[in-house]
């Protein structure tokens, strides 16, 4: 979504505004509320690192709250690009972009952000470790930050996230005080794209520094969000208490506590009983029971997230492509919509959204339902029946078990022994070994374009090709040319063949339907829920 000049500088300057807010007086009593919200999960790797716990459950529990990125996104609107910590950007060239920090933004230490930590946060030391094949760049700039001290080193997982975010960063520079530039190895269209994604967030390099250890400042992490740790207890709970130094002005609640539910039942017994007063993760099913009581309601709806089966061609049964195009023919995704989701959500254009805009293929569409299609190709593949893992969580993503039962009847129905294994983590689920076949997954669009998604989890940097499952030659030629060209025609056609192979002809993955998320609260509570997992609790969006 374009914007002018005047329009982020006019933004910026009543998000300024709020700054001017008037503190109250030492020793006046808070009334503020402070709540209780019941989720699923806090955070798959038992860290508050927004580089190390790219989850959904983790953008729920700590984006916008916690952690901000430099370009933010119009989280109660449709996700269009909006100032952050950042007040306005230009482009310099195709390999280039220079930002205007906000001055005055506070780190919850008290500290001011400024460009220091900016290029802190994007460095060697945070971001890349001691890694020395940096992708498609040396990343030379880097070279310079001095080496993590010990107990201080990335987990491995960081570095490739990081990969896969900034392929090819080649440094960040401090123009002044209040200034950055972002230089690139290549020619990148999607710059602006990756500096509001989720993981591309501030922190204080003062509190990295000031922490005795990884695991010490990545349960309490230092950053900028209108919220604050005060306690993190792994598989617990996390309280977040209010940062009243925040630069978009005083948060509306005083403490917020994530604990940790599992059980939808459990969930929704607590939000009626005034134990919670948000439960989320609600399955469609339940909406109607939870609002026959005239004092609740469901938010929520489609966000931009999809379900997916992801395939291992290593697997022996899965090797020939025959077999897992059978896979993508045998499944009614409209019957899983509709049994599990009651419409409320919507099977999708293939691995992609419409607010890709002039990059989004209007014509694509899923494998079709064929059963007889799936039988002959598995007959043209000489399956002989043998069994195939389906590894997944218990519940994770919601409908998780049911959604699996029904794939699985679908899939036996043509021919294909597919067993459930279920895990306990995703560890487990992405073990490699000959029992490692096919898993249940999911894939965000975390900008407005395609590399975000397809390149991001499928490409050669991706995590499916990171962890052995999949790869295909002329996929990750194509996800180079995405990446680096400023041809948007020729950007979309590459991306179309993209389409063509990870879908079609040599399968990587299968698209379910497009995810979709319900939070149930008091009617009572004026907030408004986003277009994303994200649960914002900034000013403005809870009476």
């Amino acid at each position: 979504m374009p914007f002018t000049r005047r329009t982020l500088v006019g933004a910026g300057a009543t998000a300024l505004a709020a700054t001017g807010l008037p503190r109250f007086a030492i020793g006046q009593a808070d009334n503020r509320p402070s709540i209780t919200i019941a989720v699923q999960k806090i955070a798959n790797s038992n860290t508050l690192d927004v580089l190390r716990e790219q989850s959904n459950v983790g953008e729920r529990v700590f984006y916008t709250s916690l952690w901000e990125p430099l370009i933010s996104k119009d989280w109660l609107g449709k996700l269009a690009p909006r100032p952050g910590l950042a007040t306005e950007w230009k482009r310099i060239d195709d390999q280039t972009v220079e930002l205007k920090l906000r001055q005055g933004v506070k780190f919850h230490n008290g500290a001011e952000m400024t460009a220091e930590d900016v290029v802190f946060s994007f460095g060697r030391e945070r971001m890349f470790g001691n890694s020395e094949a940096k992708n498609r760049t040396t990343l030379q700039a880097f070279e310079r930050i001095p080496t993590p001290r010990p107990g201080k080193e990335l987990p491995p997982e960081i570095i490739a996230v990081a990969r896969r975010s900034w392929p090819d960063l080649l440094r960040v520079e401090a123009v002044d005080r209040y200034t950055v530039r972002f230089f690139n190895a290549t020619p990148d269209v999607t710059l602006e794209g990756r500096l509001a994604r989720y993981g591309s967030d501030i922190m204080s390099r003062k509190g990295w520094e000031d922490a005795a250890s990884y695991l010490d400042w990545a349960r309490q992490p230092v950053t900028t969000g209108p919220y604050k740790v005060v306690e993190f207890k792994p598989d617990n709970m996390l309280v977040l208490e209010a940062h009243d130094e925040y630069w978009g002005g005083r948060p509306p609640l005083k403490r917020i506590r994530f604990v940790e539910v599992p059980e939808v039942p459990s969930r929704i017994a607590g939000l009626l009983s005034g134990q919670y007063q948000f439960a989320c993760d609600i399955p469609p099913d339940q909406i109607a029971q939870i609002e026959k009581n005239a004092a609740f309601e469901v938010q929520g709806g489609t966000i931009l997230n999809h379900r997916l089966t992801v395939f291992d061609k290593n697997h022996r049964q899965l090797q020939n492509p025959l077999v897992r195009r059978a896979f993508t023919h045998a499944i009614d995704r409209q019957a899983i919509v509709d049994s599990l989701w009651a419409g409320r959500t919507v099977v999708p254009k293939g691995l992609q959204w419409d607010y890709y805009g002039d990059m989004f293929h209007a014509d694509w569409s899923v494998p079709e339902y064929n059963p007889k299609l799936a039988q002959d190709l598995l007959k043209q593949a000489g399956y002989k029946g043998d069994p195939i893992p389906y590894r997944l969580l218990n519940n994770y993503y919601t409908n998780q078990n049911a959604t699996a039962q029904i794939l699985v009847e679908m899939w036996r129905s043509v021919g294909l022994n597919v067993q459930i294994e279920t895990k306990e983590n995703w560890t487990q689920i992405m073990e490699r070994g000959e029992a490692r076949a096919i898993r249940d997954w999911s894939n965000s669009a975390p900008f407005s374009d395609p590399v975000s998604s397809i390149v991001n989890q499928h490409g050669p940097n991706g995590q499916q090709q990171q962890i052995g499952e999949w790869t295909n030659a002329e996929m990750n030629q194509l996800c180079e040319f995405l990446e680096t060209s400023t041809d948007r025609a020729k950007r979309k056609q590459a991306f179309r063949r993209m389409l063509e192979i990870c879908e079609r002809e040599d399968p990587a993955y299968t698209v379910l339907h497009q995810n979709a998320t319900f939070t149930a609260k008091p009617k009572s509570l004026k907030w408004q829920a986003s277009p994303a997992f994200a649960m914002d609790f900034r000013p403005g969006n809870y009476v």
